[in-house]
């Protein structure tokens, strides 16, 4: 029994990656801003979204997981096969221009976070944009891998940043299972919250680099039910980060009537005199975690969709001689994005809500392409969704498209 145990722990370290650092790095400046945002301005009001999150994320990302065990096809790659160039093309082009905006905002992060520490962004962007860019150049997928995983791991600091901010914890949990009034729903705010909240968690590019990272992993069918596992421990994970974050700053900004905020930067500085230095410090330490982190993985995901999409030769793992559209890719999205945050006046803030209202538009279209591949027999064979799974995959894809519409028309009213 224990020999087994062993085994099987063995087992789900070894395929341990794709699914945790997908579902953690969903957790960038603008996420954090989102749960950051929720808290402050409604308290523990949004908490009750964590649990359908959560439950929504691990059903598409198990999907994407299952599609690059079974096949050993990227994403881009299927769809290019099943639905032909033309569409493939017009999904890279959204996916390239969505995640070029958001390669903009993490290293928006990178800039507040370490200007909470007194550093100009003149010299913090540019220096972290040569490390994000020599991590994958000058490396192999296991030794980024790692990096990713110990970045991950760094989420914790919310987790304690949360428990230091001596939050109400029966008023946190009551409202994590508790559903809002009716009368909630007729605030425009809080509804746009609500879905901000939810669409924060689940992007385009999120699956496209599952399913790559699963395939260059080499992750095979005998090994997947511990890469399940490992999207089930991930997605649950990122979003008690996310749980932590909300309590974090109901817990501080909106007990003491501090409801609105910029971006996440601005939580961690109101912290400091209401949750103490650590609470501060362990806060503004995440941000520039996670916009390291998603600054290094965005521009990735983005080079994997369009070269599988194209047929081209892709991977870490790769040289740049022998990937160069990859590499050149990926190092534009960097150096673009590093230097549009360099620009004086840049409207940041602008380009993040027209990014998202494209977001909007993809994610539903990603959605059901991946719902129609994985339930084609002749594709997937014994490893099609069950029935009980396509009726709920098919629930989230609903809601999903729903919600993108909403928080797309909402942006705009905006």
């Amino acid at each position: 029994m224990l020999k087994r145990w062993r085994t099987r722990i063995l087992l789900f370290l070894a395929v341990l990656g794709p699914g945790f650092i997908t579902a953690n790095v969903d957790n960038d400046p603008n996420g954090i801003f989102t749960y950051s945002q929720a808290g402050a301005q409604y308290g523990y009001a949004l908490l009750w979204t964590m649990i359908p999150i959560t439950l929504a994320l691990i059903v598409v990302q198990e999907m994407c997981a299952r599609m690059g065990v079974v096949t050993g096809k990227g994403l881009s790659d299927l769809i290019r096969e099943e639905f032909g160039l033309r569409i493939t093309v017009i999904v890279m082009l959204l996916l390239v221009l969505v995640n070029f905006g958001n390669v903009i905002g993490e290293f928006s992060g990178i800039a507040a976070s370490l200007e909470l520490f007194h550093l100009s962004k003149y010299i913090s962007v540019p220096i972290c944009s040569a490390l994000v860019w020599l991590l994958a150049v000058r490396g192999d997928y296991k030794s980024v891998e790692k990096i990713f995983l110990v970045a991950s791991v760094f989420y914790i600091a919310y987790i304690v940043a949360g428990v230091l901010s001596q939050p109400s914890w029966h008023a946190a949990l009551v409202a994590t299972v508790k559903l809002p009034p009716r009368s909630a729903w007729n605030n425009a705010d809080y509804l746009f919250l609500v879905v901000s909240v939810i669409g924060t968690t689940i992007a385009p590019w999120m699956q496209f680099y599952l399913q790559s990272s699963i395939v260059e992993k080499g992750v095979n069918v005998k090994n997947y039910a511990a890469s399940r596992l490992d999207v089930i421990v991930g997605s649950i994970f990122t979003d008690v980060v996310a749980w932590f974050i909300i309590v974090a700053c109901a817990a501080t900004l909106w007990v003491h009537g501090l409801g609105s905020i910029r971006d996440a930067s601005d939580a961690a500085q109101a912290m400091k005199p209401l949750a103490g230095p650590y609470a501060f410090l362990l806060f503004a330490f995440g941000l520039f975690n996670a916009s390291f982190f998603a600054a290094s993985v965005l521009p990735l995901s983005t080079a994997y969709v369009v070269c599988e999409g194209l047929g081209l030769e892709s991977g870490v793992d790769k040289r740049f001689k022998e990937a160069p559209v990859f590499y050149w890719l990926y190092s534009i999205l960097i150096i673009g994005g590093a230097a549009v945050v360099l620009i004086p006046n840049f409207p940041l803030v602008k380009w993040s809500i027209e990014s998202q209202a494209l977001n909007g538009i993809l994610l539903p279209i990603v959605i059901i392409l991946m719902l129609l591949l994985i339930n084609r027999k002749d594709l997937m064979g014994e490893y099609v969704n069950p029935h009980w799974f396509n009726v709920a995959a098919w629930l989230t894809a609903g809601i999903v498209i729903v919600l993108s519409v909403m928080l797309m028309v909402q942006q705009f009213r905006h």
